[in-house]
Order: C-alpha cells, then sequence, then structure tokens
C-alpha cells in the first residue's frame, strides 16, 4: 500500500449509498495457482482483471500487479504477508490529534480515492487504467470499499486522502492509499481498523510490512500462516463497512 504525498486539489463529495449485499459476478474461467508452497512472491502471469477473478485470487490468497509497466498481469502472494492485526491495535496520540483536522466518509467518493493512488505522477505508480477500470467494477458489485479523508478548504470539502481495498467475508485486503494532506492517508487507516471489528472483519492483509506500515502496527506472517487466517476469513458473513 505505497502512500507518496502529491499537490492538494478538490474532489466532489456525494453521500454514501445504503450498504447491500455485494452481487456474485460469474465465476472466473481460470485456474489460478495455488500460492501454497510456491517458491517466490509472483507466483503466476496471464488471467483477466474480471470480477470473478479477482475475487477468486482474493479467496486464495494472491493479488494482481503487473510483471513490468505496460507488462503482462501478475499474481503475488508475498512471504512473509504483511497485516495489520485488528485485536491489539491503538492510534497514537499523535495520530488522534491529526484525526480532529479532517472529517471520514466510506464509499462516498471511491473513484476518485483510486484516481489519487493512481496519480502517473507518483513514483512507482502501477495502478494503470485497466486496474482503474477493474476496481470500478468490483466497487459497482458492493465488493471494493474506499475511506475517504477530508479537509476543509475554505468551506468547500477537499478530498486529503484516503485508501481503498476489497472485503471477502472477513478480510479486508488494501490494496492502495495515498495523502495530500499531513496525516490524512494514517487518518483513513485509523478510521478502516476501528470500523472492522464492528463491520465483522478479522483479517486486514496491507501485502506487504514496508517500513511506513510497520510504523502502524504492521506485522509479517509466514505464507502459511497468513492462508490458515485467509481460509477462516473468507468463510466469515460478508463485513458491511
Amino acid at each position: 500500500m505505497p502512500d507518496p504525498a502529491e499537490p492538494h486539489t478538490t474532489a466532489p463529495r456525494r453521500p454514501r449509498p445504503t450498504p447491500s449485499p455485494p452481487r456474485l459476478p460469474p465465476p472466473t474461467s481460470w485456474a489460478l495457482p495455488d500460492p501454497d508452497g510456491a517458491d517466490g512472491e509472483l507466483v503466476g502471469v496471464g488471467a483477466d482483471l474480471e470480477p470473478g477473478t479477482l475475487l477468486a485470487a482474493y479467496r486464495q490468497g494472491l493479488f494482481p500487479m503487473r510483471v513490468e509497466t505496460g507488462g503482462p498481469i501478475g499474481w503475488w502472494s508475498p512471504d512473509p504477508r504483511g497485516v495489520i492485526p485488528l485485536e491489539a491495535w491503538h492510534a497514537a496520540r499523535s495520530l488522534r490529534r491529526s484525526a480532529r483536522r479532517y472529517n471520514v466518509t466510506v464509499d462516498a467518493a471511491f473513484l476518485e480515492v483510486v484516481a489519487g493512488c493512481a496519480d502517473p505522477a507518483r513514483p512507482d505508480g502501477w495502478i494503470d487504467d485497466s486496474f482503474v477500470a477493474a476496481y470500478a467494477r468490483l466497487h459497482e458489485l458492493g465488493w471494493a470499499h474506499s475511506i475517504e479523508v477530508w479537509a476543509d478548504g475554505d468551506g468547500v470539502p477537499q478530498l486529503a486522502g484516503g485508501l481503498y481495498g476489497v472485503a471477502v467475508g472477513g478480510l479486508f485486503a488494501g490494496e492502495s492509499m495515498f495523502h495530500r494532506g499531513r496525516d490524512a492517508s494514517k487518518v483513513a487507516l485509523a478510521a478502516l481498523i476501528a470500523r472492522l471489528p464492528a463491520a465483522g472483519g478479522v483479517l486486514f492483509d496491507v501485502q506487504w510490512r514496508t517500513p511506513h506500515l510497520a510504523t502502524l502496527g504492521a506485522v509479517a506472517l509466514p505464507r502459511a500462516e497468513y492462508l490458515a487466517l485467509l481460509a477462516d476469513a473468507v468463510r466469515r458473513p460478508q463485513l458491511r463497512l
């Protein structure tokens, strides 16, 4: 979940629709690789970004990224895997102070959040138009969600940061986050973590334990341990943010 800063812009703010059960897409036509026992983090190449393929991948412990810019889709399973434990997480005092400067919403501006994460000016950007369209379809079906953080710019709400990811059962798989205002992505992350247990979330996957995410409570789990937790999580009732 990379997170460099970028210039501040104004984004529209829409009321959140009433949550409803996600709609099942047609199943994938691909046989995705099994990450259990795979050598390396890249465990497969190819397939597509159709909703059924993406959901099957998350249920198996995979997520997609291009192998290289403009290259084929790669299916990744880091070992170790970055997760943020929900049961013992506490926001730092400085983060609680930062949160007072912002307002937080859920699923009020999904496309704007993905656009912020996909800004081509960001270093090491990998979210191209095909990924934007794929996650927009998952959002329309009710599987992908965003957390938005808003600043008050002369009476006009401005999108200061946010994150998006995919919910399957009790799993929330974080995909990317961005910030334009100080600590805005951290505020989005804290707001999500605060909501997940009550929403039915039991596993928060952040892919890799980067130095930045480590400061926010991420830990690294061996792949086998992550897959065992995942198998339980995806059998749970669908979480509702």
